[in-house]
């Protein structure tokens, strides 16, 4: 596996690539790997020859009380996750290589991100999809894989790639779950043992939603309904929002169709947590 840990050095390592004829995919993450990361490498290597991964912990999409300086950074260990799970190519920039001196363009998310995460975190789809772009840039490539788990986020960067005609195509690969439920999550090592157990709340009012929804409801009051009063029994988890949406536009459907979403994001002890799942559809697909 190669390391770059410039922009110039990644480029030069693509370049070669695809001087041999291969096909580009790039996995973009922030660190703190675990096995739903490695995922999103086993789908983008199915799908390209030479696969990319950057880890950059970018502070654009933080608010000053958000958690940048706790952001769990384990650089031996997402190295040897890294060379284990195949990537040929991890890009490894620090903050000053991304945003020298001087930088004044950013890219702004529109009304697509100011509801929900956006509304929630203000000014973090911006700082998103800014760093998005300059990877997009730096890399090239003909594939990116996301994880469905941060769906806002997916409908964002598809949004980025169509409006700014970018040649590259967006997969979206399967949330990773635990046995019990709750979504992979980099922020979950901030756990306690009590709280990682309250968290499985998420996937679970979720779940129940979506059970009443394969019964044959279609009212997006009576399914948000359910689902909260299942989120309810877990008194010690403070809500943001939970609500059935489009996954395209994120607004709010008059009745729930087939592959509507229905969205959740919570505080479990310190920790801000996201998950969803797809109405009529397999988690898994």
């Amino acid at each position: 596996m190669i390391v770059a840990a410039t922009i110039a050095e990644a480029r030069d390592a693509i370049a070669k690539a695809r001087a041999e004829g291969a096909r580009v995919a790039f996995v973009p993450t922030m660190g703190a790997l675990h096995s739903g990361h490695i995922s999103l490498v086993e789908r983008a290597r199915t799908r390209a020859d030479f696969c990319v991964m950057s880890i950059f912990v970018n502070p654009l999409q933080f608010a000053p009380t958000e958690d940048l300086s706790k952001y769990p950074r384990p650089t031996e260990q997402d190295e040897r996750m890294s060379i284990d799970a195949g990537v040929d190519l991890l890009f490894r920039p620090d903050v000053s290589e991304m945003y020298p001196p001087g930088r004044t363009i950013t890219v702004t998310a529109g009304d697509l991100g100011n509801d929900w995460e956006g509304k929630s975190r203000p000014g973090h789809f911006d700082g998103v999809l800014t760093v998005v772009a300059k990877l997009f840039n730096i890399v090239q490539p003909d594939i990116t894989v996301f994880g469905r788990k941060d769906l806002q986020q997916a409908a964002l960067v598809q949004a980025l790639i169509h409006d700014l005609d970018m040649p590259i195509e967006l997969v979206l690969s399967p949330i990773v779950r635990e046995a019990d439920g709750l979504a992979l999550s980099s922020r979950n090592r901030y756990l306690s043992p009590e709280d990682r157990q309250r968290a499985t709340i998420l996937s679970k009012s979720l779940a129940v939603a979506q059970l009443a929804f394969a019964a044959g409801e279609r009212s997006v009051s009576a399914l948000e309904t359910v689902a909260n009063r299942a989120f309810s029994s877990e008194r010690d988890v403070r809500k943001d929002y939970l609500a059935v949406v489009d996954p395209r536009t994120f607004t709010r459907p008059e009745s729930a169709e087939a592959d509507n979403a229905i969205i959740v994001a919570a505080r479990v002890g310190t920790t801000r947590l996201i998950d969803n799942m797809l109405l009529g559809a397999n988690d898994q697909d």
